[in-house]
Protein backbone atom coordinates (compact mmCIF):
# COMPACT_ATOMS: atom_id res chain seq x y z
CA UNK A 1 0.00 0.00 0.00
CA UNK A 2 0.91 3.71 -0.53
CA UNK A 3 -0.78 7.05 -0.11
CA UNK A 4 -1.94 7.87 -3.37
CA UNK A 5 -0.34 4.77 -5.09
CA UNK A 6 -3.50 5.20 -7.39
CA UNK A 7 -2.04 7.97 -9.29
CA UNK A 8 0.18 7.62 -11.74
CA UNK A 9 4.09 7.57 -11.09
CA UNK A 10 4.39 10.71 -12.94
CA UNK A 11 2.14 12.72 -11.27
CA UNK A 12 3.00 11.76 -8.51
CA UNK A 13 6.46 13.03 -9.23
CA UNK A 14 4.95 16.23 -10.36
CA UNK A 15 3.44 16.87 -6.92
CA UNK A 16 5.61 15.72 -4.47
CA UNK A 17 9.01 16.31 -2.82
CA UNK A 18 9.27 13.45 -1.04
CA UNK A 19 6.61 10.48 -1.68
CA UNK A 20 4.83 8.55 0.31
CA UNK A 21 6.39 5.55 1.64
CA UNK A 22 5.24 1.89 0.84
CA UNK A 23 3.85 -0.19 3.33
CA UNK A 24 1.71 -3.39 4.61
CA UNK A 25 -0.40 -5.18 7.09
CA UNK A 26 2.89 -6.05 8.36
CA UNK A 27 4.88 -3.07 8.92
CA UNK A 28 5.69 -1.58 12.17
CA UNK A 29 2.93 -0.59 14.40
CA UNK A 30 4.59 3.07 14.66
CA UNK A 31 4.23 3.22 11.06
CA UNK A 32 0.47 1.79 10.86
CA UNK A 33 -0.66 3.82 13.40
CA UNK A 34 0.00 7.28 11.16
CA UNK A 35 -0.26 5.80 7.97
CA UNK A 36 -4.42 4.77 8.84
CA UNK A 37 -5.84 8.21 7.21
CA UNK A 38 -9.63 8.24 6.45
CA UNK A 39 -10.78 4.92 8.07
CA UNK A 40 -13.57 4.36 6.06
CA UNK A 41 -16.63 2.64 7.39
CA UNK A 42 -19.03 0.18 6.26
CA UNK A 43 -22.34 -2.02 7.62
CA UNK A 44 -20.84 -5.75 7.84
CA UNK A 45 -24.79 -5.90 6.20
CA UNK A 46 -23.87 -4.90 2.24
CA UNK A 47 -23.99 -8.46 0.13
CA UNK A 48 -21.27 -6.37 -1.84
CA UNK A 49 -18.75 -6.18 0.70
CA UNK A 50 -15.98 -7.85 -1.03
CA UNK A 51 -16.68 -5.42 -4.28
CA UNK A 52 -16.74 -2.56 -2.29
CA UNK A 53 -13.39 -2.88 -0.32
CA UNK A 54 -11.84 -3.57 -3.47
CA UNK A 55 -13.17 -0.72 -5.40
CA UNK A 56 -12.39 1.45 -2.42
CA UNK A 57 -8.63 0.47 -2.34
CA UNK A 58 -8.67 1.08 -6.16
CA UNK A 59 -9.50 4.73 -4.61
CA UNK A 60 -6.48 5.14 -2.43
CA UNK A 61 -8.63 3.88 0.97
CA UNK A 62 -5.98 2.17 3.30
CA UNK A 63 -8.06 1.15 6.13
CA UNK A 64 -11.26 0.25 6.50
CA UNK A 65 -13.93 -0.54 9.55
CA UNK A 66 -16.86 -3.38 8.56
CA UNK A 67 -19.59 -2.90 11.09
CA UNK A 68 -21.05 -5.15 13.32
CA UNK A 69 -22.06 -2.56 16.01
CA UNK A 70 -24.40 1.10 15.45
CA UNK A 71 -24.13 1.05 11.31
CA UNK A 72 -26.81 -2.23 11.46
CA UNK A 73 -29.65 -3.27 13.77
CA UNK A 74 -29.51 -5.13 16.23
CA UNK A 75 -32.02 -7.75 14.52
CA UNK A 76 -29.38 -7.92 11.81
CA UNK A 77 -26.16 -9.20 13.66
CA UNK A 78 -26.58 -12.95 13.01
CA UNK A 79 -26.93 -12.20 9.54
CA UNK A 80 -24.01 -9.51 9.03
CA UNK A 81 -21.58 -11.89 10.93
CA UNK A 82 -22.66 -14.78 8.40
CA UNK A 83 -22.27 -12.45 5.95
CA UNK A 84 -19.12 -10.64 6.91
CA UNK A 85 -17.40 -14.47 7.12
CA UNK A 86 -19.08 -15.36 3.37
CA UNK A 87 -17.34 -11.61 2.05
CA UNK A 88 -14.03 -12.39 4.00
CA UNK A 89 -14.00 -15.61 2.17
CA UNK A 90 -14.37 -14.03 -1.48
CA UNK A 91 -11.91 -11.63 -0.81
CA UNK A 92 -8.74 -13.51 0.31
CA UNK A 93 -9.70 -16.15 -2.65
CA UNK A 94 -9.53 -13.01 -4.65
CA UNK A 95 -6.39 -11.46 -3.73
CA UNK A 96 -4.00 -14.34 -2.93
CA UNK A 97 -1.55 -12.00 -1.14
CA UNK A 98 -3.40 -9.64 0.23
CA UNK A 99 -1.40 -6.62 -1.24
CA UNK A 100 -4.00 -5.50 -2.58
CA UNK A 101 -6.27 -5.01 0.15
CA UNK A 102 -6.80 -2.02 2.79
CA UNK A 103 -6.06 -2.70 6.92
CA UNK A 104 -9.34 -4.52 7.51
CA UNK A 105 -10.69 -4.23 10.63
CA UNK A 106 -14.27 -5.10 12.28
CA UNK A 107 -15.92 -3.47 14.92
CA UNK A 108 -17.91 -5.82 17.51
CA UNK A 109 -20.39 -5.43 19.98
CA UNK A 110 -19.22 -7.91 22.72
CA UNK A 111 -15.89 -9.16 23.25
CA UNK A 112 -16.85 -13.14 22.44
CA UNK A 113 -17.72 -11.95 18.54
CA UNK A 114 -13.96 -11.35 18.47
CA UNK A 115 -12.92 -15.29 19.70
CA UNK A 116 -15.93 -16.32 17.89
CA UNK A 117 -15.14 -14.72 14.60
CA UNK A 118 -11.78 -15.44 14.30
CA UNK A 119 -12.86 -18.73 14.69
CA UNK A 120 -15.09 -18.85 11.37
CA UNK A 121 -13.16 -16.76 9.20
CA UNK A 122 -10.71 -19.77 9.28
CA UNK A 123 -7.80 -19.40 6.82
CA UNK A 124 -9.36 -16.13 5.80
CA UNK A 125 -8.34 -14.40 9.00
CA UNK A 126 -4.89 -13.85 7.47
CA UNK A 127 -6.39 -10.51 5.90
CA UNK A 128 -7.78 -9.02 9.00
CA UNK A 129 -5.95 -6.39 10.67
CA UNK A 130 -8.27 -6.20 13.78
CA UNK A 131 -10.77 -5.25 15.56
CA UNK A 132 -12.44 -1.63 16.59
CA UNK A 133 -13.84 -2.00 20.13
CA UNK A 134 -17.09 0.19 20.94
CA UNK A 135 -17.95 2.21 24.19
CA UNK A 136 -14.18 1.51 25.34
CA UNK A 137 -13.92 2.12 29.72
CA UNK A 138 -11.49 -0.19 31.40
CA UNK A 139 -13.98 -2.49 32.83
CA UNK A 140 -15.47 -2.86 29.62
CA UNK A 141 -12.43 -2.64 27.71
CA UNK A 142 -9.88 -5.13 29.50
CA UNK A 143 -12.74 -7.87 28.45
CA UNK A 144 -12.33 -6.82 24.84
CA UNK A 145 -8.50 -6.87 25.07
CA UNK A 146 -8.18 -10.11 26.43
CA UNK A 147 -10.76 -12.07 24.04
CA UNK A 148 -8.38 -10.20 21.46
CA UNK A 149 -4.82 -11.55 23.24
CA UNK A 150 -6.94 -14.88 22.92
CA UNK A 151 -7.91 -14.48 19.44
CA UNK A 152 -4.29 -13.47 18.56
CA UNK A 153 -2.88 -16.77 19.92
CA UNK A 154 -5.52 -19.34 18.07
CA UNK A 155 -5.07 -17.98 14.75
CA UNK A 156 -1.73 -17.43 14.87
CA UNK A 157 -1.14 -13.98 13.51
CA UNK A 158 -0.99 -10.12 15.31
CA UNK A 159 -4.60 -8.34 15.61
CA UNK A 160 -4.26 -4.83 16.81
CA UNK A 161 -6.81 -2.91 18.56
CA UNK A 162 -8.64 0.59 17.78
CA UNK A 163 -11.04 1.33 21.26
CA UNK A 164 -13.53 3.91 20.31
CA UNK A 165 -13.89 5.91 23.80
CA UNK A 166 -17.69 7.31 23.22
CA UNK A 167 -19.12 6.32 26.60
CA UNK A 168 -21.36 8.82 28.76
CA UNK A 169 -18.78 7.90 31.76
CA UNK A 170 -16.28 10.25 29.88
CA UNK A 171 -18.35 12.73 28.43
CA UNK A 172 -20.12 13.58 32.30
CA UNK A 173 -17.70 16.04 34.01
CA UNK A 174 -17.79 14.11 37.43
CA UNK A 175 -16.82 11.05 36.43
CA UNK A 176 -14.65 12.43 33.20
CA UNK A 177 -11.05 11.99 34.78
CA UNK A 178 -11.72 8.24 36.65
CA UNK A 179 -12.34 7.19 33.41
CA UNK A 180 -9.45 8.67 31.54
CA UNK A 181 -7.20 7.11 34.45
CA UNK A 182 -8.57 3.61 33.47
CA UNK A 183 -8.59 3.95 30.02
CA UNK A 184 -4.49 4.90 30.32
CA UNK A 185 -3.79 1.93 33.00
CA UNK A 186 -5.77 -0.70 30.39
CA UNK A 187 -4.28 0.63 26.83
CA UNK A 188 -1.03 0.36 28.31
CA UNK A 189 -1.36 -2.91 29.54
CA UNK A 190 -1.99 -4.04 25.98
CA UNK A 191 0.28 -1.20 24.49
CA UNK A 192 1.93 -3.71 21.93
CA UNK A 193 -1.78 -3.81 20.62
CA UNK A 194 -3.60 -0.63 20.78
CA UNK A 195 -2.84 0.58 17.39
CA UNK A 196 -4.89 3.89 17.44
CA UNK A 197 -7.40 5.55 20.10
CA UNK A 198 -10.74 6.45 18.09
CA UNK A 199 -12.96 9.39 19.39
CA UNK A 200 -17.37 8.55 19.42
CA UNK A 201 -17.98 12.36 18.91
CA UNK A 202 -21.97 11.37 17.44
CA UNK A 203 -22.08 9.42 21.00
CA UNK A 204 -21.24 11.94 22.89
CA UNK A 205 -23.48 14.87 21.17
CA UNK A 206 -26.50 12.11 21.97
CA UNK A 207 -26.25 12.24 25.56
CA UNK A 208 -27.16 15.76 25.35
CA UNK A 209 -29.21 15.77 22.24
CA UNK A 210 -27.18 17.29 20.25
CA UNK A 211 -25.93 17.50 16.91
CA UNK A 212 -23.61 20.15 14.95
CA UNK A 213 -25.00 21.13 11.77
CA UNK A 214 -22.86 21.07 8.64
CA UNK A 215 -21.35 24.39 8.88
CA UNK A 216 -19.74 23.48 12.41
CA UNK A 217 -16.99 21.43 13.67
CA UNK A 218 -17.02 19.05 16.70
CA UNK A 219 -14.90 21.93 18.42
CA UNK A 220 -17.32 24.52 18.07
CA UNK A 221 -19.36 21.90 20.51
CA UNK A 222 -17.96 23.27 23.22
CA UNK A 223 -19.20 19.78 25.77
CA UNK A 224 -17.57 17.90 22.77
CA UNK A 225 -14.49 19.89 22.48
CA UNK A 226 -13.43 19.82 26.12
CA UNK A 227 -13.44 15.53 26.21
CA UNK A 228 -11.24 15.48 23.12
CA UNK A 229 -8.73 17.98 24.83
CA UNK A 230 -8.98 15.62 27.76
CA UNK A 231 -8.50 12.98 26.01
CA UNK A 232 -5.42 13.74 24.05
CA UNK A 233 -4.03 15.63 27.41
CA UNK A 234 -3.93 12.61 29.65
CA UNK A 235 -3.71 9.52 26.39
CA UNK A 236 -2.52 11.64 23.40
CA UNK A 237 0.86 12.99 25.17
CA UNK A 238 4.33 13.00 22.93
CA UNK A 239 6.67 11.84 26.05
CA UNK A 240 6.41 7.91 24.70
CA UNK A 241 2.98 7.66 26.67
CA UNK A 242 0.68 8.53 24.37
CA UNK A 243 -1.65 6.80 21.34
CA UNK A 244 -2.62 8.00 17.95
CA UNK A 245 -5.48 9.49 18.68
CA UNK A 246 -7.83 9.65 15.22
CA UNK A 247 -10.38 12.33 14.42
CA UNK A 248 -14.18 12.51 15.05
CA UNK A 249 -16.30 11.34 12.22
CA UNK A 250 -18.02 13.82 9.72
CA UNK A 251 -21.69 12.79 8.84
CA UNK A 252 -22.51 15.24 5.95
CA UNK A 253 -22.37 14.49 2.38
CA UNK A 254 -24.14 14.55 -0.67
CA UNK A 255 -24.15 11.87 -3.18
CA UNK A 256 -23.13 15.05 -6.21
CA UNK A 257 -19.76 15.22 -5.53
CA UNK A 258 -19.18 14.41 -9.33
CA UNK A 259 -21.00 17.54 -9.90
CA UNK A 260 -17.18 18.78 -10.03
CA UNK A 261 -15.01 16.03 -11.11
CA UNK A 262 -15.37 16.70 -14.87
CA UNK A 263 -13.90 20.41 -14.01
CA UNK A 264 -11.04 18.51 -12.11
CA UNK A 265 -9.86 16.48 -15.03
CA UNK A 266 -9.23 19.38 -17.53
CA UNK A 267 -6.17 19.93 -15.29
CA UNK A 268 -6.13 20.67 -11.97
CA UNK A 269 -2.97 22.86 -12.65
CA UNK A 270 -4.48 25.97 -14.94
CA UNK A 271 -5.31 29.54 -13.68
CA UNK A 272 -7.81 30.02 -12.04
CA UNK A 273 -9.01 25.89 -11.02
CA UNK A 274 -8.07 26.80 -7.40
CA UNK A 275 -10.99 28.94 -6.63
CA UNK A 276 -13.42 26.94 -8.57
CA UNK A 277 -12.24 24.08 -7.07
CA UNK A 278 -12.41 26.07 -3.81
CA UNK A 279 -16.30 27.35 -4.25
CA UNK A 280 -17.44 23.77 -5.38
CA UNK A 281 -16.00 22.73 -2.25
CA UNK A 282 -18.06 24.65 -0.12
CA UNK A 283 -21.46 24.34 -2.26
CA UNK A 284 -20.78 20.52 -2.06
CA UNK A 285 -21.26 20.57 2.22
CA UNK A 286 -17.20 20.06 2.55
CA UNK A 287 -16.19 23.61 4.28
CA UNK A 288 -17.01 22.05 7.25
CA UNK A 289 -14.93 18.77 6.89
CA UNK A 290 -12.22 20.54 5.86
CA UNK A 291 -12.03 22.71 8.61
CA UNK A 292 -12.30 20.73 10.72
CA UNK A 293 -9.58 18.32 9.69
CA UNK A 294 -7.49 21.42 10.23
CA UNK A 295 -8.40 21.22 13.69
CA UNK A 296 -8.12 17.52 14.18
CA UNK A 297 -4.40 18.28 13.63
CA UNK A 298 -3.75 21.36 15.57
CA UNK A 299 -5.53 19.49 18.75
CA UNK A 300 -3.06 16.51 18.41
CA UNK A 301 -5.26 13.93 16.15
CA UNK A 302 -4.47 12.09 13.33
CA UNK A 303 -6.18 10.32 10.37
CA UNK A 304 -10.22 10.42 10.69
CA UNK A 305 -13.17 8.55 10.97
CA UNK A 306 -15.41 8.86 7.11
CA UNK A 307 -18.68 7.00 6.49
CA UNK A 308 -18.99 8.06 3.21
CA UNK A 309 -16.01 7.79 -0.16
CA UNK A 310 -16.36 11.45 -0.76
CA UNK A 311 -14.50 12.15 2.46
CA UNK A 312 -11.45 10.25 1.81
CA UNK A 313 -9.62 12.47 -0.65
CA UNK A 314 -9.76 15.66 1.46
CA UNK A 315 -8.29 13.66 4.62
CA UNK A 316 -5.49 12.53 2.91
CA UNK A 317 -4.81 15.37 0.83
CA UNK A 318 -4.41 17.36 4.21
CA UNK A 319 -2.14 14.64 5.67
CA UNK A 320 0.67 15.43 3.49
CA UNK A 321 3.29 17.44 4.78
CA UNK A 322 3.70 21.29 3.64
CA UNK A 323 7.46 21.80 2.07
CA UNK A 324 7.54 24.63 4.41
CA UNK A 325 6.83 22.10 7.57
CA UNK A 326 9.30 19.73 6.22
CA UNK A 327 11.87 21.85 5.51
CA UNK A 328 11.45 23.38 9.30
CA UNK A 329 11.51 19.75 11.24
CA UNK A 330 14.61 18.62 9.17
CA UNK A 331 16.12 22.44 10.48
CA UNK A 332 15.21 21.59 14.16
CA UNK A 333 16.26 17.86 14.00
CA UNK A 334 19.68 18.60 12.51
CA UNK A 335 22.18 17.48 15.21
CA UNK A 336 24.31 20.06 15.59
CA UNK A 337 21.06 21.03 16.93
CA UNK A 338 21.03 18.94 20.10
CA UNK A 339 21.64 21.57 22.57
CA UNK A 340 18.96 23.42 21.74
CA UNK A 341 18.72 27.29 20.83
CA UNK A 342 16.13 29.74 18.08
CA UNK A 343 16.96 29.87 14.52
CA UNK A 344 14.83 31.40 11.50
CA UNK A 345 12.79 29.58 9.14
CA UNK A 346 14.54 28.85 5.79
CA UNK A 347 10.78 30.26 4.47
CA UNK A 348 12.15 33.47 6.62
CA UNK A 349 8.54 33.67 8.16
CA UNK A 350 8.63 31.95 11.79
CA UNK A 351 10.92 31.31 14.77
CA UNK A 352 12.12 28.11 14.93
CA UNK A 353 13.01 27.11 19.22
CA UNK A 354 14.59 23.73 18.79
CA UNK A 355 13.70 22.25 22.22
CA UNK A 356 9.90 22.92 22.65
CA UNK A 357 9.50 21.91 18.36
CA UNK A 358 11.42 19.46 18.73
CA UNK A 359 8.46 17.08 19.01
CA UNK A 360 6.33 18.45 16.76
CA UNK A 361 9.11 18.33 14.02
CA UNK A 362 9.59 14.18 15.33
CA UNK A 363 6.00 13.83 14.81
CA UNK A 364 6.05 15.93 11.39
CA UNK A 365 8.96 13.75 9.78
CA UNK A 366 6.59 10.79 11.07
CA UNK A 367 3.91 12.05 8.90
CA UNK A 368 5.66 13.14 5.86
CA UNK A 369 7.11 9.50 5.84
CA UNK A 370 3.79 7.79 5.07
CA UNK A 371 1.52 10.46 3.10
CA UNK A 372 4.64 12.43 1.42
CA UNK A 373 6.15 16.10 1.50
CA UNK A 374 4.73 18.22 -1.36
CA UNK A 375 6.46 20.14 -3.72
CA UNK A 376 7.69 23.39 -2.80
CA UNK A 377 4.65 25.01 -5.36
CA UNK A 378 2.05 22.47 -4.38
CA UNK A 379 -0.89 22.96 -2.44
CA UNK A 380 -3.58 21.38 -0.66
CA UNK A 381 -5.62 22.07 -4.01
CA UNK A 382 -3.36 20.73 -6.02
CA UNK A 383 -3.65 17.27 -3.75
CA UNK A 384 -6.73 16.95 -3.14
CA UNK A 385 -7.57 17.98 -7.02
CA UNK A 386 -5.51 14.55 -8.06
CA UNK A 387 -7.35 12.78 -5.47
CA UNK A 388 -11.18 13.56 -6.94
CA UNK A 389 -9.87 13.36 -10.51
CA UNK A 390 -9.22 9.43 -10.45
Amino acid sequence: MRHFGYISPAAREGLFFREPCEFSADSPASLLSVALGATLYSPATRPTLADDVMKQAGRGVVSMVLCLEDSIDDAEVVGAEANLVRQFTELAARDATGAGLPLLFVRVREPGQITDLVRRLGPSVRILSGFVLPKFTEERGTLFLEALAEAEAACGRRLFAMPVLESPELLHLETRGEVLQGIARSVDKYRDRVLALRLGVTDFCSAYGLRRAPDMTAYDVQIVGSVIADVVNVLGRADGTGFTITGPVWEYFRRQERMFKPQLRRSPFLEGSAEELRTALIEHDLDGLLREIELDRANGLLGKTCIHPSHVAPVHALSVVSHEEFTDAQDILRPERGGGGVLRSAYTNKMNEVKPHRAWAERTLQRAEVFGVAGEDVGFVDLLAAGLAK
